[in-house]
Parts: C-alpha cells; sequence; structure tokens
C-alpha cells in the first residue's frame, strides 16, 4: 500500500479514515473506533472478544433466578422481623450482608460461570424475591395510612425498610455476581 491511497471505513463507506482495528486490521473511523490499552478496535472484534467471557449455560439463568429470589425472600422476611427494632436501623446493617450472601449463593449455584444477563437475571431474582413481602406488608400499612392518623404513617415503617433492604441488597449482590470492585 501506498502512502497517497485513501482508506475507508469498512462500516461507513464514504468516511475516509487513517485508523485500523489492531485485530483484524480492517479500516475504522473515529466513530466506530473502541479505545483499549493496546490500541484501537472495530465494535465487531470487541464483542467477539467479550463473548469469550461468557461462560453460561441455558440452566444457569434458572438456577441463578430461583436462588436469588429465594434468598431475596429469605432476607425480606428478616427484615420484617427487625424492621420493629431500633426503628428499622439494623436493616442497614443486614442489607448489604444480605445481598452479599445471595450473590455468593447464586456464584457457587452457577459453578462461577459469567455473563451480563446471567448477572441481570440474578437481580431479577432478589427483586422477584422481595416483593411478596413489600406488597404483604404494604398493602394494609397502606390502607391504614389512608384512614388518617400517625398510626397510618407509622404502619407504613416496616414497608419502607423493605424498600431500603431492596435498595442496598441489589448493588451488593449485583457487585458480588459480577466481580465488580468498587475501589482498590
Amino acid at each position: 500500500m501506498t502512502n497517497s491511497e485513501t482508506l475507508y471505513c469498512y462500516i461507513h463507506p464514504n468516511r475516509a479514515t487513517v485508523l485500523r482495528c489492531n485485530r483484524c486490521e480492517r479500516p475504522i473511523c473515529t466513530e466506530d473506533a473502541v479505545r483499549t490499552p493496546t490500541g484501537y478496535r472495530c465494535r465487531n472484534c470487541i464483542r467477539d472478544q467479550q463473548k469469550v467471557f461468557d461462560t453460561a449455560q441455558w440452566r444457569d439463568y434458572i438456577v441463578a433466578f430461583v436462588v436469588a429470589a429465594m434468598g431475596s425472600a429469605l432476607a425480606s422476611a428478616v427484615v420484617a422481623l427487625i424492621s420493629g427494632f431500633f426503628f428499622g436501623l439494623a436493616v442497614l446493617l443486614v442489607a448489604p450482608g444480605a445481598g452479599a450472601l445471595i450473590g455468593n449463593a447464586v456464584l457457587s449455584a452457577t459453578g462461577r460461570r459469567r455473563s451480563r444477563a446471567l448477572f441481570a437475571t440474578a437481580i431479577a431474582g432478589v427483586i422477584a424475591g422481595a416483593l411478596p413481602a413489600i406488597l404483604i406488608i404494604s398493602l394494609p400499612a397502606l390502607l391504614l395510612a389512608l384512614s388518617g392518623g400517625l398510626g397510618g404513617l407509622l404502619a407504613l415503617l416496616p414497608a419502607i425498610w423493605q424498600v431500603v433492604y431492596l435498595f442496598m441488597a441489589v448493588p451488593a449482590a449485583y457487585t458480588q455476581i459480577s466481580g465488580l470492585r468498587l475501589g482498590r
């Protein structure tokens, strides 16, 4: 190839470029280039590389959902029990630990196989496991709160602590399952 030959992006053939994917060597424009520690790659090569890390099998999705839902249902029951003590502040300690335990249980049950879709399925299980407790506690409390008075508002506190549990357990479970590390 001579220096005077113009390269055109293989995805956008009307765009001149000087970049090439460092894996497949195809010319790519700046819009299609993804910067990696070793140079620029096209999105197709990035996608192919990510597939190498997706090791989950079809049954892992079912197992992850069921294990996460059962663990979250158990944790929600514990939250319901402790939310009456210390105005529910114990939930702030229990929820992240419960999320981490659920994440570890999912990892063990799935043989530590990985996939973004598997992580999302497990998180859906955490949410699904907590929903029955939220609904069972919330509906009577909401009816009592609508009837008025301070007692009605206080009746909503256990339901609020269930939601707090969910908002704390979900990120804890996700970081455990995905291997994401927040700061080093």
